[in-house]
């Protein structure tokens, strides 16, 4: 693999730390993101594509250090440097705690056909197993295949191809752990041969000028009422999404208080606290007909964290009235 040679396709990899770029620091006592984007890419080895690579080092952050302004300026930076005819892909390599969100948010913004793929890894990059290598081999190989364009972006991991739309952490620990929670992956990375088995349909990408960041995300538990919900109105919030029961069910206490928040101007968006399955309008005495009728936008597929994304920026991108049919598009 050679680095940014004259005239050659190139797959850009943008750098912005996370286990991937770890290592263990003695005084610390804890793994640190500190490796570059080039230290990543000198580990690859025999893993290495035949394919040339041009580098930009965003940052270097663990995830959980990743907020919404910094994943937005992440997407537009990627969807500025994807105007290069010379470079015919993307790999992001990113911490695995808010990877999914990072990935899906690119996904929205990104206006770009060109392959664009996040990875990282569970294992330190000191570590004599570390599955950074492979992961990061396997992600610039997808990003260098054409027939991966107009998926949106993708997520490679442990040799899964997953759309962004439902690529979700299902594990601490193991090393694969992204998985999808919805359809199913679209591919595999083999002995780094990238086979694709499914696309999906596409989905518009916002023209995002900015970032709205007062969106909060509750979760229900038995027995919610309405002080949580209340706690993120009186706090200035301008979105709630509810992680609900089931199919999208939750109290009459916590239905009272979305209609009167509606008419605070404040949108709320449904959810389910369930990994896999859609959120549908059914029930009442507090379900998800009720909530409906108090205002609420179901979200269709997507879990919370995802919903928040999409929020945040069709508040501030778009007229609200357009926000429901925004999210009718991930029912389907």
């Amino acid at each position: 693999m050679n680095t940014d040679r004259n005239g050659a396709q190139k797959v850009l990899v943008v750098s912005t730390g996370g286990t991937i770029a770890s290592r263990y620091d003695p005084v610390e006592k804890a793994l640190m993101s500190v490796a570059t984007g080039a230290e990543l890419l000198s580990t690859l080895g025999p893993l290495a594509p035949a394919v040339d690579v041009v580098l930009e080092e965003f940052s270097n952050l663990g995830s959980n250090r990743i907020d919404l302004e910094t994943s937005f300026r992440l997407a537009c930076r990627i969807d500025e440097l994807l105007k290069d005819d010379t470079i015919c892909g993307c790999v992001v390599t990113h911490g695995t705690d808010t990877l999914e969100e990072s990935a899906f948010l690119a996904n929205l913004v990104i206006s770009s056909s060109k392959p664009v793929v996040f990875t990282g890894a569970q294992r330190g990059a000191d570590q004599p197993d570390a599955d950074g290598p492979r992961n990061l081999a396997d992600a610039i190989a997808v990003a260098a295949y054409a027939d991966a364009a107009n998926l949106g972006t993708l997520v490679v991991f442990a040799g899964k191809v997953l759309s962004a739309i439902d690529a979700t952490k299902v594990h601490t620990s193991v090393l694969a752990a992204y998985d999808s929670s919805g359809l199913g992956p679209l591919g595999e990375v083999d002995h780094g041969a990238v086979l694709i088995t499914r696309r999906l349909s596409g989905y518009a990408a916002i023209k995002a000028q900015h970032i709205e960041t007062r969106v909060d995300l509750i979760t229900l538990a038995m027995g919610a009422d309405e002080r949580l919900y209340e706690a993120a109105v009186a706090s200035g919030a301008r979105g709630i999404v509810l992680e609900t029961f089931g199919r999208g069910n939750a109290t009459p206490e916590v239905v009272a208080a979305v209609a009167r928040a509606r008419q605070k101007g404040i949108v709320t968006i449904v959810t389910s606290r369930c990994p896999k399955g859609r959120v549908l309008a059914l029930y009442g005495d507090g379900g998800g007909r009720d909530l409906e009728e108090a205002g609420a936008i179901f979200a269709g597929r997507l879990n919370g964290p995802k919903a928040r994304i999409l929020l945040c920026l069709a508040l501030a991108n778009m007229p609200e009235q357009e926000i429901a049919a925004l999210f009718a598009q991930f029912g389907r």
